[in-house]
């Protein structure tokens, strides 16, 4: 492929600097115009409302918990798929993407069918034992974990598949028990793609609209049940748009720190690689799955 012109490398950057500016860069920086246009006492009111606040913690709250156990149980189903065969794989693996394929809206709905204290049996049981999920915080983490569980699996396969099983049959035949196996050998070698998909997992949770927007109820006041997003849409209904703009600007801090943390992670992952004499890696990206043949 022939080299191309200067003319036409600054006409290929042109278009897509442009394609950033008008989809991302003026709509945010429209944003922090707004929140800000009429001084900062408006903005800093409305987040620091008993509202903002408990919307704020709300999604933490969220995300703390769904994060960790989508951490845990994605590397363990990472594990599974990739080093042990079993009648099912191909249908568990094809499984793990449902989040990516299904609109969160449909997610908030099945769960809502699946926990609705008068609609099923499940969440009558609970509820008859003092258990709420539909309206309530535990709903709204289920909905998170749903939406977020793909990320650490799909990230930390293809690292599985690359580094092999030699080092760890290496640990088993020293005697090593399979637990310290994990932690000596196979955690320090999965550590980045890991920590991709812990960050990739948190963008997705602190972000979700769709299927905690279904499964909350968007309760305000005592009780309340709205996250971030969830708080900008009704404080953007009542026509407080200080409030909404504020929120959003936390959410877009909260992004930035995301996306921070993701670039860093991939200058620290080039510089392991590069003291190990493995040259650059290719920069993480989700993980989009083979077909794993059924086993007979």
């Amino acid at each position: 492929m022939s080299a191309l012109s200067p003319r036409s490398r600054w006409g290929l950057r042109s278009v897509a600097l442009f394609y950033l500016a008008a989809l991302l860069i003026v709509p945010v920086g429209m944003i922090f115009y707004r929140t800000f246009e009429h001084g900062l006492s408006q903005p800093i009111d409305a987040v620091t409302s008993p509202d903002g606040l408990h919307a704020f913690w709300l999604t933490i709250v969220c995300v703390g918990i769904a994060v960790p156990l989508n951490t845990f149980f994605g590397v363990l189903t990472a594990l599974v798929l990739v080093r042990q065969k079993f009648r099912g794989k191909a249908l568990l693996n094809a499984a793990i993407d449902l989040p990516f394929a299904i609109s969160p809206v449909v997610i908030g709905l099945a769960l809502f069918l699946v926990y609705a204290p008068r609609d099923s049996w499940v969440g009558g049981w609970l509820m008859d034992n003092g258990i709420q999920v539909i309206f309530s915080v535990p709903g709204m983490v289920l909905a998170t974990i749903f939406v977020s569980l793909p990320f650490v699996v799909r990230e930390v396969m293809p690292v599985l598949q690359e580094i092999g099983t030699d080092q760890e049959e290496a640990a088993k035949t020293l005697g090593a028990s399979p637990v310290q196996t994990f932690w000596k050998v196979t955690l320090p070698a999965i550590r980045w793609g890991l920590a991709y998909g812990v960050v990739l997992a948190t963008a997705r949770a602190l972000g979700e609209f769709g299927a905690v927007s279904v499964v909350s109820g968007k309760i305000s006041g005592s009780g309340a049940t709205q996250t971030l997003p969830l708080y900008v849409q009704k404080q953007f209904e009542n026509f407080n748009l200080a409030g909404a703009y504020a929120a959003a600007i936390v959410l877009a801090i909260l992004a930035v720190a995301v996306l921070l943390s993701m670039n860093l992670l991939q200058r620290r992952s080039r510089g392991d690689s590069a003291e190990e004499g493995e040259g650059v890696p290719p920069t993480p990206t989700v993980f989009v799955p083979q077909p794993i043949q059924k086993e007979a």
